[in-house]
């Protein structure tokens, strides 16, 4: 497939970029440049073969988007939420598989490590994460406990001077290249505990996950452990109970509610440009009004959408956003970006279908995007139950 020049604009409707830093601004258009140098032009290819492109880890290890908020001490960037927020945003506008490989290595991995680890495991791992070095991945879900982590049946023993972890975790981003897994398991009080598995572990096997019509650039896979022999030293001290796991979810459905607005963002730039050129009936087709409506909704709902975001981001700056308006926007985001992408799709008609453009590729990922991390109707219960009190889920 020849590769094709990647001519993204991104649209500003409310000159939102009055809000933004100069540094902010760089790291935008430093990550922009490289999706359109490094991404765009491979990214229909690696889809199509449903593989995942290995390079691209040390890639944006060097960019350093692995860890952007973790301190520079461990590796990090020892940047502000807004950055974090806007590397992911460029990062899933060349696909949510990309994104999704640098979410899962930053809020996934390096943010446990570095909020609920030791001194010892945040310098042995945390630097040749950030690097691109390693790889790792996050392990929550498991076949049949998905939205109820708390039914998890991975289970962690104590035995002289280690532990032994028996389970399967499923829909594991990276884990067919990962070297490190953090992993959540019951202990004998049934509390939940992290543990850092490292790749060589015996018993530990990461089978790859086939047949996907979504996030094909993505390595998927399960995570299997029989009877694996794991170190005392590799619990993560500071963390009991499911608090742990959905401390780093919140971080990632944050990189989520900007990363989705990016996929949005490609969809309609391709639509509009495509509605420009289209001839139809002696003239553009962007003339007709229910193109221009389609247009015009696609261009208001990523307006409110990036509003949202930004917002969100200054109070995770503040310390002050709560998981619950986190859920918030990670809803609001996939929900925008997959209707965005279907109204993009009818304006290409049959040629919306092809690897030619980008839609159908980000059409088939937020159908992944808006379950993971959160189902949309499990987000939905979360701010019913913040506003009304009463839970939902019972």
């Amino acid at each position: 497939m020849a590769a094709k020049t990647d001519l993204f604009q991104s649209p500003d409707y409310y000159c939102l970029d009055d809000l933004l830093s100069e540094e902010h601004k760089l790291i935008r258009e430093s990550v922009r440049n490289y999706v359109k140098k490094e991404i765009s032009p491979i990214i229909e290819d690696y889809a199509q073969r449903a593989t995942f492109p290995q390079q691209i880890v040390k890639q944006m290890g060097e960019l350093g988007c692995f860890g952007p908020t973790i301190p520079e001490t461990y590796g990090g960037g020892g940047l502000d939420y807004i950055s974090y927020g806007l590397m992911m945003q460029e990062l899933e506008r060349g696909d949510s598989g990309v994104r999704s490989t640098a979410s899962v290595q930053g809020s996934l991995v390096m943010f446990p490590i570095y909020a609920y680890g030791n001194e010892e495991q945040r310098k042995k791992y945390l630097p040749k994460l950030a690097s691109g070095e390693w790889l790792g991945c996050f392990g929550l879900t498991e076949p049949n406990h998905g939205s109820d982590p708390s039914s998890m049946l991975t289970t962690l023993k104590t035995v002289d001077d280690y532990f032994i972890l028996n389970g399967s975790k499923m829909w594991i981003s990276n884990a067919p290249y990962a070297q490190v897994a953090v992993v959540w398991a019951k202990d004998e009080n049934n509390d939940i505990r992290g543990v850092i598995v490292e790749r060589g572990m015996e018993g530990f096997t990461t089978p790859t996950t086939h047949g996907k019509w979504s996030l094909r650039a993505s390595a998927t896979g399960e995570l299997v452990f029989d009877n694996v022999k794991i170190p005392k030293e590799n619990i993560l001290p500071n963390t009991k109970g499911l608090k742990g796991p959905l401390g780093c979810l919140t971080k990632a459905r944050y990189g989520i509610a900007w990363g989705t607005i990016g996929a949005a963002m490609d969809c309609y730039d391709t639509a509009l440009h495509y509605a420009k050129e289209r001839i139809q009936f002696g003239k553009p087709i962007a003339a007709f009004q229910l193109q221009q409506k389609k247009l015009a909704e696609m261009v208001t709902e990523i307006t409110k959408a990036q509003l949202l975001v930004w917002r969100l981001g200054v109070l995770m700056n503040e310390g002050k956003a709560t998981p619950q308006q986190v859920s918030m926007a990670k809803r609001n985001s996939c929900e925008i970006a997959t209707n965005i992408a279907r109204d993009a799709r009818q304006i290409l008609g049959g040629m919306g279908i092809t690897g030619e453009y980008s839609i159908m590729r980000h059409m088939m990922n937020l159908e992944s995007v808006i379950t993971y991390e959160g189902t949309h109707d499990i987000h939905l219960l979360i701010t019913g139950m913040d506003i009304t009190g009463m839970n939902a889920f019972k």
